[in-house]
């Protein structure tokens, strides 16, 4: 093991040690988390997701699906494109546990089309996928609230009411 996988293993076992807290771990590297975890133990309380923010990564899903976890869930923001029609058959969520989908905050902030926000709480609720809307984003992310078709959606994975 090199430094790098001495450090994860020393953060798996305090995570271990710590079964009352409900840890999420998120990566832009997927392929890695899927290396790193097929060596470890799984833990009920550690949770593991991928970023995905336009159709070009995509392929971090596929990673995901084969991670070693409890719960497997994607963080869907800043979403700058549609994930579904730019795919033939649409985002594949098989495996997934949860979706958050928000768009981009801050200075400078890119729109979010509630049509692309829409599609993927469509394709959650049809793949069984918990589906939870974060924010619309914007310079003033709180003006602009986190409503989609007249209501909040909050949707959390299954047995996971740690969080809640």
């Amino acid at each position: 093991m090199d430094e790098r996988d001495l450090f994860v293993a020393d953060v798996w076992d305090v995570m271990a040690r710590t079964p009352q807290h409900t840890y999420q771990i998120l990566t832009k590297r997927p392929e890695r988390m899927e290396e790193l975890t097929a060596r470890l133990p799984l833990l009920a309380n550690v949770w593991l997701g991928a970023s995905v923010e336009n159709a070009d990564h995509l392929f971090r899903i596929d990673h995901l699906r084969r991670v070693r976890a409890a719960v497997r869930f994607l963080s869907l923001e800043p979403l700058l494109s549609s994930l579904v029609s730019s795919v033939p058959g649409g985002i594949d969520l098989r495996g997934i546990d949860w979706a958050i989908v928000g768009g981009e905050s801050g200075p400078g902030a890119r729109p979010v089309d509630p049509s692309w926000v829409r599609e993927i709480r469509d394709a959650s609720r049809a793949q069984g996928t918990a589906f939870l809307f974060k924010q619309w984003g914007g310079t003033n992310k709180k003006k602009h609230g986190r409503t989609l078709d007249g209501r909040t959606w909050d949707e959390f994975p299954a047995g996971s009411s740690a969080l809640r």
